[in-house]
């Protein structure tokens, strides 16, 4: 017994002193390398909660701005989040360097969060499902197939403010169009039209998004565990959709409307192999959440720029009413060339990404050391870029707070400085899809509804992956009496 105790302390002791060592010699390589200035933090931990704490006071640009200013560091910093070791890039310089360099010196990386929750837990499925999200959100986000879904878009995003907000005289807005598009949004990409299936799927939805992007660890009574539990249900209801979709298609010998649900179900891999039940039910859960998500907040913060500022907010009416006077009546959908028509409210769209950003970031994979800035950046690390690092920045944004539209006119901002979708091959597949979205939408509020924030300050925050107005965007809402006279001049 004895013998057996000593033999497990000397284990014990050897295991922790090979670590210190490890430790040890991993700091000391470290040293001898030039990286940018920062500070990694408490182990694991990093600086999440600072960061986090950033998020959640509506500060997140002030976490980025005070170490670009405690470092004396404008292009570049060190510090770890997601339990990852990470340098953010913070000038125009460092986007167009990571752009310029994609598959080259970085790749694309996702947070081990969002993958835990997002992808199977099957090696095969989740690198089938991570090399072909991108294609087919590409694919099916695309101007030409957006062109198809304008009509569509309209006629439901239509029906749903007559149905849901013309009665009300209060609500808050981000619920109420969370659920709209991702009704909108099951319809376009799977054909669902059960509103008790999307209502199934939705229940689950929250819950997988707010876990994204959190701490990986897998432990009881956190949002990635939620979120695990959440995308699990969620994928096995897909995978049941899928079955019936499969089964249908092959009794009936054709697919009928094509749309991503459809094509994937036909669509094969490298190897010429039909793509699995489970393959399928991760790319599509990917694909609503890249489309969906982040088009709720858009929205939501776009009708609170548009409450503040009363200017804009005439100028854009003013667009959308001579649009819908180019309609026979008032049935006659929106198309295409209506939306490539909504050239201001397009630089309102932009200016409301630019102060408010959606995304919180995007990561990159460093797969090989390189030099930038005069610094070190080793391979294995995590690279961060995020839009709050530029686009609240005087040097390139004066007076940033400051909702003004005319930034985006004439030749608009500086190359590399508005990256509210990122940027190069990487660029968010929804960079499109979601512009035509949030237009269609705001055309038809704006023409029914004026309306009034009931809480007159308050924050955006970010929760999670994506920002939002802190309690949802409580608005005093009112029904258009007869349509204003537009100024011929």
């Amino acid at each position: 017994m004895d013998i057996s105790l000593a033999s497990l302390f000397a284990v014990i002791a050897t295991a922790l002193y090979l670590s210190l060592l490890i430790l040890y010699l991993k700091t000391k390589l470290h040293k001898t390398i030039n990286l940018p200035p920062g500070k990694i933090g408490w182990p694991l931990i990093g600086e999440m909660k600072d960061f986090a704490l950033s998020c959640a006071r509506g500060e997140l640009e002030k976490f980025f701005s005070d170490r670009m200013g405690r470092y004396n560091s404008p292009d570049v910093f060190k510090t770890s989040l997601l339990g990852k070791k990470i340098v953010v890039f913070c000038s125009p310089a460092g986007n167009k360097f990571v752009f310029s360099n994609e598959n080259k010196l970085v790749k694309s990386w996702v947070p081990d969060s969002a993958s835990k929750i997002v992808l199977a837990d099957h090696a095969d499925v989740e690198k089938t499902a991570k090399l072909q999200i991108r294609t087919f959100a590409y694919e099916f986000l695309k101007p030409d197939v957006i062109q198809k879904y304008i009509k569509t878009m309209d006629s439901i995003i239509s029906q749903h403010l007559d149905q849901e907000w013309a009665q009300k005289q209060t609500l808050t807005v981000y619920p109420i169009v969370q659920k709209l598009l991702f009704s909108l949004s099951c319809s376009i990409f799977m054909g669902i039209e059960d509103k008790n299936l999307t209502r199934k799927l939705e229940d689950q939805f929250e819950i997988v998004t707010s876990g994204l992007f959190s701490m990986p660890f897998d432990l009881p009574g956190t949002k990635v565990r939620r979120g695990m539990r959440a995308g699990y249900e969620m994928r096995s209801e897909l995978r049941k959709i899928v079955r019936q979709k499969r089964s249908s298609e092959n009794k009936d010998g054709n697919s009928g409307s094509v749309n991503l649900l459809s094509y994937l179900l036909s669509a094969t891999d490298s190897e010429g192999k039909l793509f699995s039940e489970e393959e399928i039910a991760c790319i599509v859960l990917a694909v609503l959440i890249g489309s969906q998500h982040t088009t709720s907040s858009l929205i939501t913060n776009l009708v609170y720029f548009l409450a503040d500022n009363p200017a804009v907010y005439d100028r854009v009416l003013k667009e959308q009413l001579e649009i819908r006077k180019l309609k026979v009546d008032d049935k006659q959908l929106l198309n295409w060339e209506d939306t490539k028509r909504m050239k201001y409210s397009r630089i309102v769209l932009n200016e409301t990404l630019r102060i408010a950003p959606t995304a919180i970031g995007f990561f990159r994979d460093v797969i090989h050391d390189f030099n930038f800035a005069g610094y070190t950046v080793p391979k294995g690390w995590k690279i961060f870029l995020s839009p709050n690092t530029i686009h609240k920045n005087p040097k390139y944004y004066p007076n940033p707070d400051k909702f003004d539209p005319s930034r985006f006119e004439g030749k608009g901002p500086s190359p590399f400085t508005f990256t509210a979708f990122g940027g190069g091959p990487r660029m968010c597949p929804g960079n499109e899809f979601a512009p035509h979205l949030v237009l269609v939408f705001m055309h038809n509020l704006l023409i029914r509804f004026t309306w009034e924030k009931l809480i007159p300050k308050e924050k955006i925050i970010y929760d999670g992956a994506v920002n939002g107005p802190e309690h949802g965007l409580p608005i005093k809402l009112q029904r258009r009496c007869h349509e204003p006279e537009i100024d011929a001049s």
